[in-house]
């Protein structure tokens, strides 16, 4: 039985959503709709609340009050059409390439096509040489670029990224990149939170910049970049809001 859904899962849209933890209000009344295509990173100081957003975006947390609702829900059985990647990702006491494997399982992946798929995915992302090495023995950047190739094997329509390259060296960030902007070219939307500027002019088309909860600005990355439109942007683009 096909168990894919009769239309795309995006527009994603949030409405007036707020998200409170005992009295703080870290989320507050946010309105925003993502599309399709152009690649959406979310920028702001420490405490703004990009984080918990990406989580309350991928259904890791539910709003305190308003409302987030995808064009196209994911069925219940189906198979999983949007992926969350943390700054930190975990792996099994399995080889590389039975932590693709395993998630094929876990998404309903016929066994005999499971392999495969894995294959494809570590090649992807530059691993398929040491798909039998332990996962736990790789590099923070090895280990970021597996946790793409778990996800990339199952071919969601939207990817969320936390910080994925905050704790590697340039040369593991680069690589890292690589893949995350040939998962765009492949289809995948891609909106991260990163603290790194220079990251967010490679990878972003628009951004997103939160301060103290709300959603202060949403602009093409270009326009920011070299003219902001609020005055909190401004500040933080000058190194005046801490990061």
């Amino acid at each position: 039985m096909d168990m894919r859904a009769p239309f795309p899962l995006l527009p994603l849209t949030l409405d007036n959503v707020v998200f409170e933890a005992g009295s703080r209000r870290i989320i507050d009344g946010i309105s925003v709709t993502i599309e399709r295509g152009a690649r959406t990173v979310i920028l702001g100081p420490n405490g703004a609340g990009k984080s918990v957003l990406l989580r309350l975006c991928h259904g890791l947390l539910r709003p305190t009050s308003g409302s987030i609702a995808w064009r196209s829900p994911e069925m219940v059985g189906g198979p999983r059409r949007q992926a969350m990647v943390f700054q930190r990702p975990v792996m099994l006491r399995r080889s590389a390439l039975a932590n693709v494997t395993y998630a094929l399982k876990l998404a309903g992946v016929p066994r005999h096509a499971r392999e495969r798929r894995a294959m494809e995915a570590l090649r992807k992302v530059g691993l398929e040489a040491i798909g039998d090495n332990s996962a736990r023995v790789l590099s923070g950047g090895e280990q970021q670029r597996l946790a793409l190739a778990r996800v990339w094997a199952l071919h969601p329509e939207v990817l969320f990224l936390d910080e994925p390259t905050a704790s590697l060296d340039p040369g593991a960030t680069h690589e890292v990149e690589k893949v995350i902007a040939a998962m765009h070219e492949a289809g995948t939307k891609i909106v991260m939170v990163t603290h790194n500027l220079g990251q967010a002019h490679r990878l972003g088309d628009e951004i997103l910049f939160l301060h103290q909860g709300r959603l202060t600005e949403r602009t093409p990355a270009g326009r920011f970049f070299r003219r902001p439109a609020s005055r909190e942007a401004g500040q933080f683009l000058e190194g005046e809001l801490p990061w």
